[in-house]
């Protein structure tokens, strides 16, 4: 398995844990790591992963939200919900993703961690993301900028 892959697998599973507990995020990357034994560019990127996620969360849901209407957030499983907010903080946020590479991972992810029907609904989410992808870059970097200036 690639490197990276192995890495968004930890970032997945501990954005899935921090969910569904009060756990804190730096001891869960770290145990995650320690589990699958990853190396120090593994961690790092698990953790770059999980950090921007996180610090996004809410307005990555409303995108989502906003381009599956049919699906309310709040019934949206926890794993694919986390899929998909991985998936579009990796190609809009960090934007050293290609985007079908980005789509790619999160489909294999879903097919790996989610139902039956799961790669097909992350695939049509992101595929719907996809058609206004430089917008939501455009976006979110104007609030990574914002969130940089107040820290």
């Amino acid at each position: 398995m690639k490197s990276r892959t192995e890495a968004r697998i930890c970032a997945l599973q501990s954005l899935y844990e921090l969910d569904l507990t009060n756990h804190l995020l730096g001891e869960v990357v770290a145990d995650r790591v320690s589990r699958m034994g990853l190396d120090d560019a593994q961690y790092e990127f698990a953790r770059l992963l999980t950090t921007g996620v996180r610090q996004f969360a809410d307005r990555l849901d409303a995108l989502i939200a906003e381009h599956a209407p049919e699906w309310p957030l709040e019934q949206v499983a926890v794993i694919d919900r986390n899929i998909l907010r991985l998936a579009l903080w990796e190609v809009a946020v960090y934007q050293k993703t290609p985007l079908k590479v980005g789509i790619n991972e999160a489909v294999e992810l879903a097919k790996a961690f989610g139902t039956e029907s799961s790669p097909r609904f992350v695939n049509g989410v992101l595929g719907s993301l996809a058609d206004n992808i430089e917008e939501i870059t455009e976006t979110l970097n104007q609030e990574k900028v914002a969130l940089c200036h107040r820290e």
